[in-house]
């Protein structure tokens, strides 16, 4: 699977996903700083899954209409990076093939994945 790592995603989630032979483009490897849309563009151009910490993303999607190849948003306050790469890595094993086209969000008690509107 095919991902685009927003700035502030843990670079250990990052790394067990390559570890786990997917793709991931890291923002912060590539164009620190770069905005929102233009990593949401990346994304969609790539078919890729876009990870973030980010709740603007939601605005991008929901309110704003914009396509998106998937987003996954991951809201795991007080985790450690290394636990936070274990439960992403094993969301997206148990649920890769409901990802894409969808918004995701992975919280410490569940995972809610929902259809975009567009």
């Amino acid at each position: 699977m095919n991902f685009v790592a927003d700035e502030g995603i843990d670079a250990q989630i990052v790394t067990r996903l390559r570890e786990e032979e997917h793709q991931v483009w890291y923002v912060a490897e590539m164009s620190p700083g770069v905005s929102d849309t233009e990593i949401l563009t990346l994304a969609n151009r790539e078919s890729c899954i876009l990870l973030t910490f980010d709740k603007d993303f939601g605005d991008l999607v929901f309110r704003q209409r914009r396509a998106s190849f998937g987003v996954i948003l991951i809201r795991l306050h007080g985790f450690a990076p290394q636990q936070k790469a274990d439960i992403v890595a094993t969301t997206i094993q148990r649920h890769e093939a409901e990802l894409p086209h969808k918004f995701t969000v992975i919280t410490p008690h569940k995972i809610r994945v929902r259809p975009q509107l567009n």
